[in-house]
């Protein structure tokens, strides 16, 4: 069994879920020179950092706990996958990929050029 995992509870507060959401962002900011090292990415630590602190913020305006630790969850879950190396670097690198790729054409014309019908 992993050193990562974490039991899953319900918080009787926003509150409670807040310093949760904390101590989980500190595990991902603490284990980023670890992953890029782990994997061996192409990524600068602060991008790799700031890419992590926009998806907590992403989720920020949450304020059911239950929604809340739902989400906790899956961190600590990504967390200890990606600190296990049970995935590919693809996976990681999808999310900064993702956001960098041009939107696609929404027209016929326009696909029809790109090559897609």
């Amino acid at each position: 069994m992993s050193t990562l995992a974490v039991k899953t509870a319900s918080s009787a507060s926003i509150k409670e879920c807040r310093a949760k959401a904390l101590r989980l962002y500190r595990q991902w900011q603490i284990a980023v020179p670890t992953i890029i090292g782990a994997y061996q990415l192409d990524v600068p630590i602060p991008v790799f950092r700031a890419k992590i602190r926009q998806e907590f913020e992403r989720h920020r305006h949450v304020t059911d706990p239950r929604a809340a630790d739902i989400l906790i969850h899956k961190g600590n879950v990504e967390l200890e996958e990606t600190m296990n190396m049970w995935k590919q670097p693809a996976q990681l690198m999808y999310s900064f990929w993702r956001e960098e790729q041009e939107p696609k054409p929404q027209d016929f014309l326009s696909r029809f050029y790109e090559g897609r019908s």
